[in-house]
Formats: C-alpha cells, structure tokens, sequence
C-alpha cells in the first residue's frame, strides 16, 4: 500500500512539474515579444506582437494536428508517425507519472518557441499572410521532424547525441531558419549605404526589450528546469543543478558582453549585452544537466563571445539585416552550447554514455550539422517558394510607413513618442454644415479606393507664403528664407534625401502633433474614429544660396500622392541669423551649412 501511495505522489508531483514548466514555456512568448518589440521601431510594434501570438496559436492547432505524432510517433528512425489529432497511444514517449495532456502542452510549447525566433530576424519588412505561412510550415514539418531525430527516439538519439532542452532543437533550428529567411527577404531600407557599409537602426524602446529579457531569463527555469520532467529522487537534485547551471551561464554571458563592448566601444552597449544574456541561456540548454558549473560559466563567456563576433559578421560581412540579432543568439550560441556540451561535459556521462569525450564531441558535431543541413534546406525551398507565388516582402511605400498600418489599420500601436490623442473639443470650423458633408464623402471615397481623379499637385500640396519684416539692421539687404515643411512621417527618408541632392546640408527635424481641414478623421475597422491630433514630422530648412522655388518644387515632387494628408509647406522671411561660435550674421552665417 505504501508503495502504491508513493506512486500515486510522484506521479502528482511530476505531472505538476511539468505543467509548471509548460506554463513558464508559454510565458515566453511574451518576452520575446517585448524583445522583439523595444529592438524594433514604434511602427512595426502592433506587427511585432501580433507575429508572437499567431506563432503559439497557429503551432498549437497544427502540432496537435499532426506534429506531435511526427515527433514521438515510432514508425521510423528518421521520422515518427502521421497521427491525425494525435490520437494514438504514447506511453512509451511519456515520462514516469506524466499524463499524455500534459507531456502534449509541455511539448507544444516548445514548438512554439522554435516558430517564434524567426519572426524577429525578418521583423519590419515581412507580409503578414506570407508570415503565419511559414510560421505553420515550421510547426507543421520542420520542427517536428528534427525533434524525432533527436528527442523522439531518432537516430540522433541511437547515437548518443545531447540536447537536454533545446539548444539544437530549438534555438539553432530557429536561428538557421532565421538566417534563410532574412537573407532571402533583403535588409531594410536604409540599412545599407550606397557604399555597402551598414547603417544603425535603433530599436524604440530599450526598456520595454529589457522587460522581454528579464521575463525570458525568469521563464528559462522552466525551460531548463522542467525538463527533468521529475522531482522524484536523484531527479530532484537534478533540476537544482540545472537551475544553477543556466543561471551562472547567463551571468557571466551578460558580464562577458558588458566588458567586451565596454573596451571595443568605449561604452558599454546595452542592447548587446541584453543579448549576451541571452546567448548565454540558449548556450547553456544543451548540456545544463551534464556539465559541472565551471563549465557551464565557460559555455556562457564563449557562447557571449561568439555571439558579439557574430552579429558583426552577420551585419557587416554577409549584409544579412537581422533586427534583433536573433541568428547570433540562436543559431550560433545555439551551435557552440551543444558542441561545448561534448567537449566540457562530466567525466561520469561519458561513463555512462559509454564513449570517449572525442567520440561525444564528434556526435554532437553531427548533430548540430544535420539540423543546420535539413532546417537550411527546408526554409530555402519554402521561402523561395513564398517569394514567388504569394510574395515575401512588402511593397517600399508600406514599409516605410510600418507595418501597422497597412497589415492591420492601426494607426499607432501604443502611446509613443508622439501619440495620436483623443479630443471631444469642439474646433472652429468655417464650412457649413453641407460643406462638411461633402468633405466627409470624399474622405469616405477616398478611404474605398472610390477616388476618380487624384487632386492636382499644386492643390495637394498647398504653399503658404508668410511675410515678415525685413529691417535686419545690416549694411546690405539679404534675402533668407526659413522653409517648414510638414510631412508624413513615412515620407522623412525620401524628402531628406532629395533636399541632400539640390544642395541642402543640415535641416531641423521635429515631432509635432497636427491636423488638417477634416480635423483628422480617420475610419479604424469600418467605423469613424475621431483623433484630431495626428502625430507629424516638420522639416525646417533655411536657405540663402538655394533659391526657394528649387526647394518647394523638389518638396512638392516627393510628398505628392494626390491625396488627403500629402503636407503642407511654409516660406517665412527670415529678418537675421546669427552664429553664435563665431558672430558672423546674416549670408555669412549660413555659408559652411544651409541650416539654422
């Protein structure tokens, strides 16, 4: 009876185990989500996070569908069973005391992971519809039958191959899928300089990539932790071990990139030492049950170390566009943790593994190998098969405004640096009401596609002449002029670079909050949305050797659309400029740069 009684504990015990690492796996979706997010700009978030969650709900229908059969099905080494709905019988998959739900969900979620890092790698310039496409496919096929291979009782497994949670499986699988998929799609626009050199593209917002850090550092645990599947016995002392393994591997990664960017930039960079926290936790999955923590500190500084090298030959040498840095993280911590784990692993596992540490090492090689060869090549025919028929990338006008609003009419994903804001207050308006009216069904025309005839160019983008008083007090007249042009702001790159050609040097760019006659109407899900202050982007320029008309014309050229919201562009009289450094006034003060 007692023995009965234990039975009946443990198996509660690990069940609960494992639901608690299922729960803490699911929980990183939303880290990687606020990674993704803060790395990226504000226009791209509502995408962002929308790509996380299609990642878990799509993998979740799909893995229950077929790809939990695939991965502990039994029908070959090299590939396990098509189960619809997965409703055979698994018991020799599940560990001691574990039900078949709960070893489902524990697996699912891990699916997802894999499906989700290579949505940051791509981020800002891929479509959505092509997006949850091989995001399924990757559920679907991909990640399944590697899994076989090597946690389903595959031939990776017969070999002795090592990946206690994910290193290889996950992380690398998802890294190499990553590193097709953004090679393939093409670098943002404005990454690369005609000269080929790369360009910096900060991420919006670092806090909130922090937070996604921290939750991803909490919710390894469970990651690592849980994969004991079992807190009975030797296996209880097991998870602590694991526990203190990822932990260390991830502190001295992140103090390994602090030190290393400290002395190569003189700064400590931030966003990469965010990322050597986490090269250190995906370095450290492979072996963190298997290697004494002195080996899992050095895992953590060579797999930090091989990720700061990494994401500098990613960026400057293949010109590989990786948001996020999430082919260094994954792919190659992902790579160096699992043959670090052959090499640096206990003496007693190669006891009682029966080889030579060579002999590990060299599996763990073929292992990380196999899984490059067959997630490369998948990737390769699926995203060249998706740029071809359905499209891979967005159109250059989309993904200069962000994703947000032409994927998903959002017009602005949360309170950024400058917000849309909601007012009910009541602004003069000098149509009548039938006027209004009329304006209304234009807009509403226009928002259809209803438009018959674009408005002429000089209409769309009106230019308001303000005359000042000239008395500047000087001995001869001069003639300055201050240009305030008031633009979308995905328009910014394209008049910056337009006004650089005519001659313009230095300009004065500000957020500003605005609207026009419709006092910014706009429809959001088929209904009228009133926000009366829309964010903007002014671009002041002062000329004196530029004539004004060469300016205007070449303003009015790159914002005109023939539609609502094109800009507008004010001439003021400027009565002086004067250059603080040196006290020149007037032509003189502008002569080294046309700006104030």
């Amino acid at each position: 009876m007692e023995n009965n009684i234990m039975t009946l504990l443990s198996g509660g015990l690990n069940n609960a185990w494992v639901l608690l690492g299922a729960a803490l796996v699911f929980f990183m979706q939303a880290g990687f989500a606020m990674c993704e997010a803060g790395f990226t700009r504000a226009k791209n978030a509502g995408n962002i996070i929308m790509k996380n969650l299609m990642d878990l709900s799509i993998g979740t229908v799909l893995y229950w569908l077929v790809g939990f059969g695939i991965m502990f099905g039994s029908q070959s080494a090299f590939f396990g069973a098509i189960d619809l709905f997965t409703q055979g019988s698994y018991a020799d998959a599940l560990p001691d005391g574990v039900s078949i739900f709960s070893f489902f969900i524990f697996q699912t979620v891990f699916c997802a992971t894999s499906a989700t890092i290579v949505s940051g790698s791509m981020a800002e310039r891929t479509k959505f519809s092509s997006y949850c496409l091989y995001s399924a496919l990757i559920s679907l096929v991909i990640y399944p039958i590697e899994g076989h291979w090597i946690w389903g009782g595959g031939w990776l497994a017969a070999m002795g191959f090592h990946d206690f949670a994910g290193s290889t499986a996950v992380h690398m699988n998802g890294g190499v899928i990553a590193l097709i998929g953004a090679a393939l799609l093409g670098p943002r626009i404005g990454k690369y300089g005609k000269d080929g050199k790369p360009r910096a593209i900060p991420g919006h917002n670092i806090p909130i990539a922090a937070l996604g850090v921290f939750i991803l550092w909490f919710c390894w645990f469970g990651f690592n932790g849980c994969s004991t599947v079992s807190m009975m016995g030797d296996d209880a002392s097991l998870a602590g071990k694991v526990f203190f393994n990822t932990n260390l591997a991830a502190a001295t990664a992140t103090d390994t990139a602090l030190i290393y960017t400290w002395i190569k930039y003189k700064k400590p960079d931030v966003s990469l030492t965010l990322n050597g926290s986490l090269a250190g936790l995906v370095g450290i999955t492979a072996g963190c049950d298997i290697v004494d923590p002195w080996a899992a500190a050095l895992i953590g500084i060579l797999c930090s170390l091989a990720m700061l090298i990494g994401v500098e030959f990613v960026d400057r040498k293949l010109k590989v566009d990786d948001p996020v840095g999430a082919i260094s993280v994954h792919g190659i911590a992902g790579a160096f943790g699992t043959i670090l784990t052959g090499i640096l692993c206990t003496s007693d596992h190669l006891q009682d593994a029966g080889m030579s540490r060579g002999q590990f090492a060299g599996i763990q090689i073929l292992g990380v190998l196999s899984v490059i060869v067959w997630a490369g090549a998948c990737s390769y025919v699926l995203f060249v098969t998706l740029k071809h028929t359905l499209g891979l990338r967005v159109s250059r006008e989309e993904e200069l405004s962000g994703l947000d609003i032409p994927e998903h009419g959002l017009v602005s994903a949360y309170a950024d640096f400058m917000p849309s804001i909601e007012s009910h207050v009541s602004l003069p308006v000098k149509l009548n009401t039938e006027e209004l009216d009329a304006a209304d069904a234009a807009v509403a025309k226009e928002l259809a596609g209803l438009t018959e005839t674009p408005v002429p160019v000089e209409h769309a983008v009106p230019v308001k002449v303000v005359k000042v008083p000239r008395d500047t007090g000087l001995k001869a007249p001069v003639s300055i002029h201050k240009l305030s042009i008031v633009i979308k702001q995905d328009k910014l790159d394209a008049l910056k670079e337009a006004l650089i050609e005519i001659g313009i040097t230095g300009m004065t760019v500000t957020n500003v909050l605005g609207c026009g006659m419709r006092h910014g109407v706009t429809h959001y899900r088929g209904a009228e949305q009133e926000i009366y202050l829309h964010p903007r982007i002014e671009v002041e320029v002062v000329v004196s050797k530029i004539p004004v008309d060469t300016v205007v014309e070449t303003a009015k050229k790159v914002l005109y659309t023939g539609h609502y919201g094109d800009g507008k562009i004010f001439v003021y009289d400027v009565a002086n400029v004067i250059k603080v450094r040196t006290g020149e006034e007037g032509y003189a003060a502008l002569q080294d740069v046309e700006q104030f």
